[in-house]
């Protein structure tokens, strides 16, 4: 009977000699191992198998050899059988023998192949942690590894950043090709992201279209930045799923532990909010975390309800600003762009507005109010001065847009072939037959189509070939640098205007502010160029009173070489200088320096730390000093923030800047507090301090 349990292979015994070696095991187990009975007995038992491991590889147990030394009862302990390219585990049950003096003999016991069970945990344990369509860690791993990590990070002060990405126009591509083909694109994306990420970090699917990236002991937010960027271009490339074609986009939003948050559930938040602000700049884009989206997002919710009254009551503007062929400076055409003047906080940026407008479906209403106004007022002009109004890809989607613009046309009187529709790249995605139909329904009107951005999105010369567009339009980050000596920008715009040629279409530059940016783009063959050098957006009684002037030749006038722009701004930072901090008015902000305002007589050449907040600190050199107002320059050049704004590469906590030698004591604290300095002489303020506030009140 014992005979035949053991050759059916329904379990095994074995057994050993005080010093671990074989002293008996089954026939048929001996041939599992590859041998017979007679090699097996005299080898140490442990030399058969190797440790187990938990699914994730994070968890090892106490291997055999240890237990045998142990002298300790085996229960049911797993182990791999020392196979090369086979994987076969058994259950080891045993117990220790002794003789009537209780002096250790060996053991006795018993095994089992257990391979088919706990390949079913594994896939069990696999269903449970990673998604069962793209193979990713789900959202359960993926907050159970962050949470870790984080743990382990906080202690050794190690830096964890968090990706957080959604896909723009899945929907679409769901709705029109069906949940299958839906299926097919996001196993592409999850591919796309495995060869970008590389094994950096790790990748996990947390809901529908959403996607989080995990990248641990990276804090440079000039190489995240990178990333971010490869991931928006790879993601936006064309997908081929069953035989048609799709193109999507992505944005994303970063966050960094410790600066961003030291709990999962905190840098998630940070990352959702940055990506939320991603979106909102435009989509395809990526943005960093900062405090200044935590009030941003309070301040978007006021928009929207702001903004449904702003359409009622009248509050909205249109400005134009002037489109000047390069060859005469003559204004050929406006270009219309809403203003929102709000009775509390004054004018409104439209990069603030737009973007709600279009996540509320309150696109439609302000792109129709701003057809028909911008409509009626061109009516007033000369009659070859054309107006150029632009068409969002959510009111491209609307069949009633043909119908919106007859209506605006027969209303006001405008000739068709005076209103100018810019469109972009966005609404040839998703699709084709239906966006070819609209162009053509739209160009039965007699109006003229414009291609705006072009470039800066999903470019494709296929649809050039065949969309009935009058004009391209060169977006302003081509036109931006293309002077430098190292950037290949002249080349891009070389291509695109001869591209337009060939097609008999105009050019157009946006953005020119320089007069070597004009004199390059002369010299590159654009037909046309639109920007402040030539007059920033008027409203219409400055426009008008200009026409009545005679004055539809624009002079240019702008600064003789392009200079990194400076943002505006009004808000205060610190300035460390010695053992003091001072706080100041920053007044504009560039890429290589600052304006600041409130200190008194500070000398050129003083080595100043600007403190542009969380753990933000750039070193700088006085370069202009009059009164209470600097210039500085600083010693490495910040970064793109992936929107409009701009962030150091890194954040420096003040356990680096002590080694170093700057004082703690002037340093604000943040995740890393500084230990608390007692005694010790300290300089006095080198600087006095000027309260812009009062100064600006006292004006």
């Amino acid at each position: 009977m014992l005979d035949q349990f053991e050759e059916a292979g329904l379990g095994w015994f074995w057994a050993t000699d005080a010093s671990g070696r074989i002293s008996y095991l089954s026939a048929s187990a001996a041939r599992q191992l590859g041998k017979s009975q007679e090699e097996v007995v005299g080898l140490q038992i442990s030399a058969f198998f190797l440790p187990d491991k938990d699914g994730d590889g994070d968890r090892t147990e106490r291997p055999l050899a240890f237990q045998l030394r142990a002298k300790n009862s085996i229960f049911e302990l797993p182990v791999r059988i020392a196979i090369a390219d086979s994987e076969i585990w058994w259950s080891i049950n045993a117990r220790p023998q002794t003789d009537a003096n209780g002096d250790f003999l060996g053991y006795r016991g018993s095994a089992k192949d257990v391979t088919a069970v706990r390949e079913s945990q594994l896939d069990a344990s696999r269903m449970a942690q990673y998604d069962s369509l793209t193979g990713l860690a789900n959202r359960h791993r993926m907050t159970k590894r962050l949470t870790s990590t984080l743990a382990a990070y906080q202690t050794s002060k190690r830096s964890c950043a968090l990706m957080m990405l959604d896909l723009d126009r899945f929907k679409q591509v769901n709705d029109t090709l069906g949940h299958p083909a839906g299926d097919e694109l996001l196993k592409q994306v999850s591919q796309r992201l495995e060869r970008i990420i590389a094994g950096r970090g790790e990748i996990g699917r947390v809901g529908g279209d959403e996607f989080q990236v995990m990248l641990p002991d990276i804090d440079d937010r000039g190489r995240l930045g990178e990333i971010a960027h490869s991931v928006i271009q790879m993601i936006s490339q064309p997908y081929s799923l069953d035989g048609s074609r799709a193109i999507i986009g992505t944005s994303v939003g970063i966050a960094i532990a410790p600066y961003d948050g030291l709990e999962t559930d905190e840098l998630v938040s940070s990352a959702d909010l940055a990506l939320y602000a991603a979106k909102g700049g435009g989509r395809g884009q990526y943005r960093f975390f900062s405090s200044e989206l935590k009030d941003g997002a309070r301040l978007r919710r006021q928009i929207e309800e702001d903004l449904r009254d702003a359409i009622l009551t009248d509050q909205l503007e249109v400005h134009y600003q002037p489109i000047v062929r390069a060859a005469d400076n003559l204004a050929t055409g406006m270009e219309a762009l809403v203003r929102w003047n709000h009775p509390e906080r004054g004018f409104i940026s439209p990069a603030d507005f737009i973007p709600v407008a279009e996540e509320t479906n309150l696109i439609n209403a302000v792109g129709e109010w701003v057809l028909r106004r911008a409509c009626e007022e061109a009516t007033q002009w000369p009659e070859k001065l054309r107006v150029a109004v632009n068409v969002s890809a959510i009111q491209f989607a609307s069949t009633d847009l043909p119908k919106l613009v007859r209506s605006a046309l027969e209303r006001t009187g405008l000739e068709p072939e005076r209103l100018e529709l810019e469109i972009t790249e966005s609404v040839f995605l998703g699709d084709p037959q239906g966006t070819r139909a609209m162009l053509k329904n739209l160009k039965k009107l007699g109006v003229r189509l414009a291609l705006d951005d072009f470039g800066t999105g999903y470019s494709s010369l296929g649809y050039l070939s065949s969309a009935p567009l009058d004009k391209i339009k060169i977006d302003r980050s081509f036109v931006v640098g293309a002077t430098d000596d190292d950037s290949n920008n002249a080349a891009i715009i070389t291509a695109i205007v001869s591209l337009a040629k060939a097609l008999k279409m105009e050019s157009v530059a946006e953005g020119v502010e320089a007069m070597d940016e004009l004199k390059l783009l002369r010299e590159l063959g654009a037909s046309h160029i639109q920007g402040w050098i030539f007059s920033k957006a008027l409203s219409q009684d400055e426009l008008l009173a200009r026409i009545a002037d005679g004055g539809l030749k624009f002079e240019p006038s702008g600064p003789a070489v392009h200079r990194a722009d400076r943002r505006s701004m009004y808000r205060k930072v610190g300035v460390i200088h010695e053992d003091h901090r001072y706080e100041v008015v920053i007044r504009n902000l560039s890429k290589t320096g600052a304006g600041i305002e409130g200190l008194l007589d500070v000398p050129l050449g003083t080595r100043l730390v600007l403190d542009l907040g969380d753990g933000q600190l750039v070193v700088a050199n006085v370069t202009r000093s009059e009164g209470y107002a600097q210039g500085l320059k600083f010693e490495d050049s910040l970064i793109s923030d992936g929107s409009d704004g701009l962030c150091t590469r890194h954040r420096i906590s003040p356990y680096a800047l002590a080694a170093a030698g700057m004082p703690l004591a002037a340093l604000p604290p943040g995740h890393y507090i500084p230990p608390h300095q007692e005694g010790g002489p300290r300089k006095a303020p080198a600087f006095m301090q000027v309260d812009m506030a009062k100064t600006s009140r006292a004006a």
